[in-house]
């Protein structure tokens, strides 16, 4: 239970002081006139310094008239030697001394005997006085010989003849209570006759008493702007921080703030739940919101820093800046109030609570952790309460008799409905239903205040720690920020809804178009990411030259080669870069060394990726999977071929890089020593005389000087001698290709490897896994046994054989030649 704070009230001085400040010989000097220009009171000497100038001369100036006697303290004229040094306003009527009197006075005349005399406020007292000068009043006769007061009534005077013995008797003694000199004032109930209208409508005294002393009891509470609209820190350190509070720097506080839509009454409900209805934060009845930024307030009976902070769906120069301002107010937050007065809870308030918690946790958590760690906590456990203050006026709220499910069971399944995370772990939802005015907040301040009082999450703190959190949030999280975009809507609605997969920008075309038609578009330039393989290279000379897009696709080998010296030219000379117009521009081996970089005969260009086109377009992804095609060509060939191909394309290449003096492969049949068939064994030339030989005939090493081989060791035949003699021969290409293992020879390795075993490292970058294909792409028949899966070059999909029954030449693809292409591909002439 919280302790009953003694209620402090503040006197009202009728002294004015100088505001000028220029010439004042003391701190508080009182002022004398008043400048009707200037808007300031001023003492005697600064209102002399200030209009002796020209442009000031002509200033109206007028003496300050000290306000009726009948509205200031009286204390002096009970005892003279005594008087009310400040000359305070009345703020007491002493209704037995028929004094007027300031708290201070009040307070110190009535000791003693006098201290069980009856008071009432002056302001109420005002009202008495005004209400019986407005009635049409009728004096009477005293009722008894003793009683010597005057009493009023409204009604007019009722002769004797027709009042009964009785009856005078009970109205005597009835009129007699209410004597104001005579009466009893312990009785609570004292009211006199006056109170009473013509109309006969009674008033509730006691009700008004206590509105009356409202501004009273708070009246050293007020608001000040903490924020303002552009994020700018109002207040200049903490000291400034602590005096606009009114409060002492040793106290322990908590921070309340309160959210919700502009309109909906977040500053009434402060103002009635902190301050008794005293108007601390500003309201009004006008379309323009009252309260703009962040303002501020000091609740002194529970040690509480109030916040008021400008409507969420106002309007606003940066909608987003606004929303950033006040998530770093809830930040600092202990308890925090969302007030709405929806007939039902609307889905902007379920997204700035999700908003708000995402922020907590993952962009304040740096500047929150040192009061976590004071606290021994982790930043969720110092996360604040969150209290929904929902008003209706036509529908049932939220935990409704009639309703099965807790109202905070019920709003954390809007959250999932919407996919809405909210980290808030603390929810409590208040409802009260307000057919006719006025508002009940009796429920939700039971709840705020319990909230206040649990110690369990977050403690209280000095007022100096919330000042230096909310000043580095403020620093850190401040600048420009982008406005919201208005208007986009439309584009959403009626746009396709299909987006490029490397740069997520949308595609431009209608809704629902025809892919076949209008493929899609967006002239935004895209970003390359290399898992989609956006760039695609440009013909540079036809750009320049004709100004013509022709797009060049690394690859395996020319369209005029065939499968075999195409696969051959692969392996020697490396992928090649082919124009339809130009013919080949580059190829990667060229030379042995000194080859073009492929920039200098093509232009980069980076191309959208869409979920239903092809995700991969940059270099020779088919190179491997053309070696296995190719496999699968020889495999064919060999029944038709008496000898292994691979041998063929390895004395082809081996006669392109052997020295002059060597004799060619094809003109060797047998070894030249002792004379074995060599047309399915390995052919072996001696360095020296250049000539073929088994292996078991030269098996031999020796330094061959004399024919450019230096001092290494390198095979020679039986019949070598170190005296023989040749001219030398340039024999640079026969090292390197000694030195680089024959890919051919691997190549053959591989084909005597089960096919299967490298069926998935020569899949294209375009290609799906097997293990990822599941039904064929055409006809959605599931693979399986009897079912196999093959490839469409061009899209790479899993396509059964039944729906790839043609081929045709896939050229984007590096596929010159008729390939499997899947029923779906077979017409896209544009992307083929």
């Amino acid at each position: 239970m919280t302790s009953n704070v003694k209620r402090s009230f503040k006197t009202r001085t009728s002294r004015q002081f100088c505001q000028e400040k220029l010439c004042c010989r003391f701190e508080k000097t009182e002022a004398e006139l008043v400048c009707e220009d200037c808007v300031t009171y001023q003492c005697q000497d600064c209102e002399r310094a200030i209009h002796t100038q020209d442009k000031y001369e002509f200033h109206e100036r007028r003496r300050i008239q000290p306000p009726p006697a009948e509205e200031l303290c009286q204390y002096s004229h009970s005892q003279s030697k005594i008087k009310c040094i400040d000359l305070n306003f009345a703020d007491l009527r002493c209704e037995v001394c028929q004094l007027n009197f300031c708290y201070s006075c009040f307070d110190t005349y009535h000791k003693g005997p006098r201290k069980t005399h009856r008071k009432l406020t002056f302001k109420e007292y005002k009202n008495r006085t005004q209400k019986a000068l407005d009635s049409p009043i009728l004096p009477i006769s005293p009722i008894g010989n003793d009683d010597d007061s005057l009493t009023f009534v409204t009604l007019p005077q009722i002769h004797d003849e027709y009042k009964t013995p009785n009856l005078l008797v009970e109205n005597s003694e009835s009129m007699n209570s209410f004597s104001s000199a005579k009466s009893d004032h312990s009785q609570r109930s004292s009211i006199p006759d006056l109170l009473n209208s013509m109309e006969n409508h009674s008033i509730d005294v006691e009700a008004e008493l206590a509105d009356s002393q409202i501004d009273d009891e708070f009246s050293s509470c007020h608001s000040f702007m903490l924020i303002d609209d552009q994020e700018v820190l109002q207040i200049a350190d903490e000291d400034d921080f602590i005096d606009k509070l009114n409060c002492s720097k040793d106290d322990e506080v908590k921070v309340v703030s309160i959210f919700g839509n502009t309109g909906d009454g977040k500053s009434y409900t402060l103002n009635y739940t902190f301050f008794g209805g005293k108007e601390v934060f500003q309201t009004s009845a006008q379309q323009i919101s009252c309260t703009v930024g962040v303002w501020a307030a000091y609740d002194p009976k529970t040690h509480t820093i109030v916040i008021d902070t400008e409507g969420l769906l106002g309007i606003s120069s940066n909608q987003n800046q606004r929303t950033r301002l006040l998530l770093k107010v809830l930040a600092v937050s202990d308890v925090v109030i969302y007030r709405t007065r929806a007939e039902r809870l609307h889905t902007d308030m379920f997204q700035f609570l999700c908003d708000a918690s995402a922020a907590y946790t993952k962009h304040f958590a740096m500047e929150l952790t040192s009061v976590a760690k004071r606290s021994k906590k982790t930043i969720k456990d110092l996360m604040p309460t969150v209290i929904i203050f929902h008003e209706t006026t036509n529908t049932n709220i939220l935990g409704h008799p009639e309703d099965e499910k807790l109202a905070e069971s019920k709003i954390s399944e809007r959250f999932n409905q919407l996919d809405c995370t909210m980290d808030f772990k603390n929810l409590k939802y208040v409802g009260t239903r307000t057919e006719r005015p006025p508002t009940n907040f009796s429920k939700f301040r039971k709840v705020l205040l319990d909230q206040l009082e649990n110690k369990t999450d977050r403690a209280k703190r000095k007022p100096c720690i919330v000042y230096q959190t909310l000043k580095s949030l403020n620093d850190k999280f401040s600048g420009e920020v982008d406005k919201p975009v208005f208007g986009t809507l439309p584009d959403q609605l009626f746009t396709c809804s299909i987006k490029c997969l490397s740069c997520g920008e949308s595609c431009t075309r209608s809704m629902n178009h025809d892919v076949e038609v209008e493929p899609h578009e967006n002239s935004c330039h895209c970003k390359y990411q290399h898992q989609y393989g956006n760039k695609v290279y440009l013909c540079k000379k036809c750009y320049m030259e004709k100004g013509q897009e022709n797009i060049v696709v690394p690859k395996t080998s020319e369209t005029s080669d065939n499968s075999w010296m195409g696969l051959a030219k692969y392996v020697w000379s490396g992928e090649v870069l082919e124009c339809k117009s130009c013919g080949v521009i580059y190829r990667s081996r060229e030379k042995w060394y000194g080859n073009k970089e492929v920039e200098e005969v093509v232009r980069t260009d980076i191309r959208h990726v869409w979920q239903d086109g092809y995700h991969s377009l940059d270099a020779s992804h088919n190179a491997a999977r053309k070696v296995i095609d190719g496999f699968h060509y020889i495999a064919d060939s060999i029944s038709n071929v008496g000898a292994k191909p691979t041998q063929m394309i390895s004395d082809w290449m081996t006669d392109r890089i052997a020295p002059d003096y060597w004799i060619p492969n094809s003109e060797i049949s047998q070894c030249e020593i002792c004379n074995i068939p060599l047309e399915n064994e390995q052919k072996h030339h001696c360095r020296a005389c250049g000539k073929g030989f088994c292996d078991s005939c030269s098996s031999k090493k020796r330094p061959v000087p004399e024919r450019g081989w230096g001092d290494q060791l390198v095979r020679v035949c039986d019949k070598y001698s170190t005296d023989s003699s040749g001219s030398n021969s340039n024999v640079t290409a026969r090292k390197v290709g000694e030195v680089v293992t024959s890919a051919l020879t691997v190549a053959a390795s591989a084909f005597d490897y089960p096919i299967g075993y490298v069926k998935n490292s020569a899949r294209p970058a375009y290609w799906i896994p097997d293990e990822n294909i599941r039904k064929c792409v055409v006809c959605n028949e599931k693979f399986g046994t009897k079912l196999k899966i093959h490839h469409c070059r061009a899209c790479g999909h899993g396509v059964c054989e039944n729906c790839s029954p043609k081929k045709r030449p896939v050229p984007l693809r590096g596929w010159d030649y008729p390939v499997r292409v899947c029923d779906k591909c077979l017409n896209k002439n544009d992307r083929l």
